[in-house]
């Protein structure tokens, strides 16, 4: 059977855990550093990983793969060329979401909110403790941007680094922090029969609500 034809057919049986409401707690901040915690103890493969969908001036939505860099204000940053596709998007519209699958433990947690750039300083203080080659490689890459070839992209880092040795790297002008201030939280759980527990925290002026969601 060929590989495609095989997806009607393809099934995982939900069964590792179940989220009530008293698990669940008041508190969704709370709940995902609980959760963020048991995917790292799990030894799920990258478990800050996150999708982030943006949306274009057209209304033309765009998602890909970043990696959570700190919860700090009770917000999600994530660090990126301001002039990538996802930049100029967040420019244009700050709502975002955001999305994790830890699929050893089951479970996902969806986001959304308010994307802004944090501070040029608080930028600067992630940027110095990045490997020295990803400092490179942000001073190397026009994110989102097309080129020649992948030689291009090589000669350049190559040159970049004989520039560089020896000295402080400093941060680009056009590289650095959002903040995504969550104004929805959900925590899923898969379950058997796909009867999946869905925990909804929205918040308002007073806090936040709780809710469950039908699967």
């Amino acid at each position: 059977m060929e590989p495609l034809n095989e997806l009607p057919h393809m099934r995982k049986l939900y069964t590792r855990s179940v989220l009530s409401e008293e698990t669940a707690g008041s508190d969704p901040l709370k709940l995902f550093s609980l959760w963020f915690s048991e995917a790292k103890e799990e030894g799920e493969a990258e478990p800050n990983a996150m999708s982030l969908a943006t949306v274009d001036k057209t209304g033309q939505p765009s998602v890909r793969i970043v990696l959570l860099k700190g919860q700090i204000r009770d917000e999600f940053q994530f660090f990126t060329n301001y002039d990538s596709d996802k930049g100029r998007d967040i420019a244009e519209n700050h709502l975002v979401a955001l999305g994790f699958f830890w699929p050893k433990l089951e479970r996902q947690i969806r986001i959304e909110g308010r994307a802004k750039r944090i501070s040029k300083e608080e930028s600067e203080s992630y940027f110095a403790i990045r490997p020295r080659e990803s400092q490179i490689g942000a001073l190397t890459s026009n994110q989102s941007s097309v080129v020649p070839s992948r030689e291009f992209l090589e000669e350049k880092f190559a040159s970049l680094t004989k520039e560089w040795e020896g000295k402080e790297i400093p941060k680009p002008e056009n590289w650095g922090g959002y903040s995504v201030s969550p104004t929805k939280i959900e925590f899923w759980q898969g379950r058997v029969g796909r009867l999946h527990d869905r925990i909804q925290f929205k918040r308002f002026e007073y806090g936040w609500e709780r809710s469950r969601l039908s699967p």
